[in-house]
């Protein structure tokens, strides 16, 4: 697996915390088949009180993803790992169910979850609404967003004409997932 360790908000990662965050990370490598094309991206960032870590595994099937709060980077990579087999074992357990097994075998290996994950009870839908996009520029979608009581708002961008997400982070500041 070639792991990417990255430090913001003024974080460097030294060269034992990168050899840390390796070391940890080959844990997570076990479960896959294809481990020489695996990457795994880490950013560290450091905030007063906490450090923060975001691990993105992207495979051919699936991105793993988990994001974890800690007081030092060891704690909050050890929960980050905790989460990532949590997903791991979700996306097991669902395809099996789905008795589509030929995607599990092309992206675990052999061996490793045999005992089943607990049973997880999907969220119910409880609400489809329809929304008229509107062509807005990212301002316009950020004035649009303080004035409601949700943490995301969709628009058309009046640029590109495609569709973006915007929403509040759990710093406060706003991001936008853009569309292909």
């Amino acid at each position: 697996m070639k792991v990417e360790v990255v430090g913001k908000n003024g974080f460097q990662p030294s060269d034992e915390n990168k050899e840390f965050v390796t070391a940890k990370l080959q844990k997570v490598e076990n479960y896959f088949k294809e481990q020489n094309d695996l990457r795994a991206r880490v950013v560290a960032k450091v905030y007063p009180t906490y450090q923060k870590v975001e691990v993105t595994i992207p495979t051919k099937n699936i991105t793993l993803r988990a994001e974890s709060k800690g007081q030092d980077l060891y704690s909050a990579v050890d929960l980050s790992l905790d989460k990532l087999e949590k997903q791991i074992r979700k996306y097991k357990t669902r395809v099996k169910e789905k008795k589509s097994k030929d995607a599990l075998k092309e992206t675990f290996a052999d061996g490793y979850f045999e005992k089943p994950a607990e049973k997880v009870q999907p969220a119910n839908l409880v609400r489809t609404k329809q929304v008229t996009l509107v062509p807005l520029s990212d301002e316009d979608a950020m004035e649009q967003l303080e004035l409601t009581d949700h943490n995301f708002f969709l628009y058309l961008d009046n640029v590109t004409l495609k569709v973006k997400v915007l929403y509040v982070r759990d710093d406060g500041n706003y991001a936008i997932i853009e569309t292909e």
